[in-house]
């Protein structure tokens, strides 16, 4: 069952990107024509919107509580960065369509090979592309699973905590920490607000996986193509058993330079569009991070540090994918100018020679992506941030520690 609903994601018509675009259109990132989906689409999207708005409002209520105020920061800043994502796909629209459009365009291109190394590498990234999205997917809903059923456990597992709710000294725990225009402490008010609050993280969970998994795959496909690449510049001038002519060499060297140039334009483009938001996630993750780790020491409940604990491996799995491909490309731009170096060069005039030269040098380029103008997206990166969130974890128990003795 779960295999025919996977196949039911696949495309014939984009063979790597099927799922996460399918993705996309689901959870409305990529707006449909029709003007009905289309406002429908759109009307939920501020829906949500304004819902992360009444989590902020929420903190100015429960301030005085530490733990609440943890939890409430946690999952709002998250929120934030999920509306950040969708406000600039839909706003940066146009540009997020053509990078899908010349992903799945040049992907299409080099499936039609019959050199075995080829397939073989598209093969190895297309499987790995399907892992980490259905994995990603699994992971957040898990977490998202998780948000929802909290308050369900603790009530029903936690005899002193149902008894502190009965007799009023202690507040029903809330799926997210949201401000709502009616009292969530009666049965009624907290049913309707758990409704909403499981609702908004549904769909919120929707948005971060469509497109997380829609950026991890194309800079997947972006480390591929440079591998693709340095297989066919090593393949200019054929083999030493079957070489090829310098007018068809030309043409090879020509349309190498090609997809170079293009795929580089691409890369700048997408990393315009992810830049900004990775730079706000970087100083979320550190917040929500540091929040978590403070929220498992204190709690006293096992089940309950179980569950905070999954949502701190979400929260650092998030950053690391992102800087762990980020890191993956870095390398394999380092490794494109090897390829030219590979093919059979040295048999040939010094005019091919100096060609062979210019494309070296072209190739010779650092590509990483970025997290505003500040720091680039690196696996270095991640663990200054695991760094810095610690830091920020020792002081939040230091200050803790002071208020408590005092």
């Amino acid at each position: 069952m779960l295999k025919r609903l996977l196949d039911k994601l696949e495309s014939e018509r984009m063979p790597l990107l099927g799922p996460n675009v399918k993705a996309l259109k689901f959870w409305g990132l990529l707006l449909p024509k029709e003007m009905l989906p289309r406002n429908l689409y759109i009307l939920m999207h501020l829906l949500v919107i304004i819902f992360t708005a009444t989590e902020y409002v929420d903190i100015w209520f429960i301030k005085s509580d530490i733990n609440l105020l943890l939890n409430n920061l946690k999952i709002t800043m998250l929120a934030t960065v999920s509306v950040i994502k969708v406000m600039t796909f839909l706003f940066w629209q146009k540009h997020w369509k053509s990078i899908i459009q010349y992903v799945n365009k040049a992907d299409l291109v080099q499936r039609i090979t019959d050199n075995r190394i080829k397939k073989l590498t598209i093969e190895k990234y297309t499987r790995y592309c399907r892992r980490i999205t259905y994995l990603y997917w699994a992971l957040m809903y898990t977490t998202v699973i998780i948000v929802m059923v909290q308050p369900i456990y603790k009530y029903a597992a936690l005899p002193t905590y149902r008894e502190l709710v009965r007799n009023g000294t202690q507040s029903y725990m809330q799926v997210v920490s949201s401000w709502v225009p009616f009292n969530k402490n009666t049965i009624p008010g907290h049913i309707t607000a758990s409704f909403i609050q499981s609702f908004a993280s549904i769909y919120g969970g929707g948005w971060i996986t469509s497109f997380d998994t829609n950026a991890m795959v194309i800079m997947v496909f972006f480390k591929g193509e440079l591998e693709l690449l340095k297989i066919d510049c090593g393949d200019i001038f054929g083999t030493a058993s079957n070489p090829v002519s310098d007018n068809v060499a030309n043409i090879r060297l020509h349309n190498c330079h090609k997809r170079y140039v293009e795929l580089i334009k691409y890369i700048r483009l997408f990393d315009s569009c992810l830049s900004p938001i990775m730079l706000l996630y970087m100083f979320v993750s550190s917040v929500m991070l540091c929040a978590t780790a403070y929220q498992i020491t204190v709690e006293t409940s096992a089940m309950q540090r179980f569950l905070t604990t999954e949502y701190l491996i979400f929260g650092v799995a998030q950053l690391f994918i992102y800087c762990w491909h980020s890191n993956d490309l870095f390398y394999a731009s380092r490794q494109v100018m090897n390829g030219p170096y590979n093919s059979m060069w040295w048999n040939r005039n010094k005019y091919c020679q100096k060609d062979i030269q210019i494309l070296i040098g072209q190739f010779n380029k650092t590509i990483v992506f970025s997290a505003g103008p500040f720091t680039d997206l690196t696996v270095a990166t991640f663990i200054n941030i695991l760094k810095g969130a610690y830091s920020y974890y020792t002081l939040l128990q230091q200050s803790q520690e002071t208020t408590v003795s005092k």
